[in-house]
């Protein structure tokens, strides 16, 4: 009697549509993913069914014209509407264990399913890793990368989505080292009532920050990634510790919360573990942690190739394998311009970025 068995290429496939899918759901990052233009991290796949390596994200800026009330003509009235793009270039990632004969053998799963989990930390902790250095990328250059006149430049443009510390006028000299250098370890810690100035902040730039909006209820939200110790400062604050008894019955359906989340003045604010700490740069010398509210479309995900398995052939004279995954992918804070050409003066679209101290536990 003929068995039928699957075939070798379909056991495979299923293998990576699984990873693919754990991967997505697991990910720290994945309440903030999605493909609509109001997520705070906009992902597109249109280079999985098209070849080349960029996506364009675009916008499209809102109309500010008064109406027609029909005492004069509508044609030759029309208000032109302003569009920027941003260009996003995707690029090969991958990475692979190897697995002796032995190892093989005393295993009961097989090479892929027992790779699985390691393989799937990497790229999640890679993930991880790539969010945080956007946060904090001045125009497209990593933080530690830039230089001073860059980062003076990132915040000439910007100054009306940055904060540092308790007060706008800490940044006043657009000087982003002399500003930064005005944080202490008393004033400048980040507060409840430091998280409502950010707010006002982002809905009052211009342009101003476009809030996410959660089905199924009537309430928009910006999503706020903290430092571990500012959010350790902001956690024990008197006035957060109250507000916390009244709110965490009423968020746990909410999906854009998370358990240890806060909420505060229609902001949940997430604590990123391994955010990077600038260290020694505040007043005295103090370390200081970037604290970044985000809107819509802050950061965009260009997905060309989605997660997929590849197995090394025997090595070593047979004694051993190796399994690997690869993705094509990129990652980027979505900047557009706002001069007179299509990517002059570069704004953060989704971020107001706030910057607080992180001293050290006694």
């Amino acid at each position: 009697m003929a068995q039928t068995v699957a075939a070798t290429g379909l056991t495979v496939q299923q293998w990576d549509d699984k990873f693919f899918r754990e991967y997505l759901g697991n990910n720290p990052f994945k309440p903030y993913m999605g493909k609509g233009t109001s997520s705070v991290i906009q992902i597109k796949e249109n280079l999985t069914k098209n070849k080349g390596d960029s996506i364009t994200f675009a916008l499209v800026n809102k109309l500010t014209g008064s109406a027609n009330d029909g005492t004069s003509k509508l044609e030759g009235n029309e208000e032109a509407m302003g569009s920027r793009s941003h260009k996003l270039t995707v690029a090969l990632r991958r990475h692979a264990v190897s697995v002796t004969e032995y190892e093989e053998q005393i295993s009961a799963i097989g090479l892929r399913d027992e790779a699985k989990p390691q393989l799937m930390d990497w790229a999640q902790e890679q993930d991880v890793d790539r969010i945080i250095a956007q946060l904090y990328s001045k125009n497209g250059v990593a933080y530690g990368s830039a230089s001073e006149a860059q980062k003076d430049a990132w915040l000439v443009d910007n100054a009306d989505r940055v904060l540092f510390g308790a007060s706008k006028a800490n940044g006043s000299s657009n000087d982003h080292s002399v500003a930064l250098a005005t944080i202490d370890g008393t004033n400048d810690k980040l507060t409840p009532n430091a998280l409502s100035l950010m707010k006002r902040i982002a809905l009052s730039a211009n342009p101003k920050l476009r809030p996410i909006r959660v089905e199924g209820k009537n309430k928009r939200y910006f999503v706020v990634f903290a430092h571990p110790l500012a959010f350790r400062d902001l956690k024990t604050n008197a006035a957060m510790v109250q507000a916390q008894r009244e709110v965490q019955i009423n968020e746990q359906n909410n999906k854009l919360f998370q358990g240890g989340d806060l909420e505060w003045d229609g902001m949940i604010i997430h604590e990123v573990d391994d955010m990077t700490t600038l260290t020694g740069i505040g007043a005295a010398g103090i370390d200081v942690g970037g604290v970044f509210l985000c809107g819509a479309q802050a950061l965009g995900v260009g997905l060309a190739k989605r997660w997929k398995s590849v197995q090394k052939g025997e090595t070593d004279y047979g004694n051993e394998v190796g399994v690997g995954i690869k993705t094509i992918d990129g990652l980027d804070k979505l900047t557009f311009g706002s001069g007179s050409a299509d990517t002059d003066d570069l704004k953060d679209h989704g971020i107001v970025t706030g910057y607080f101290s992180a001293v050290a536990d006694a």
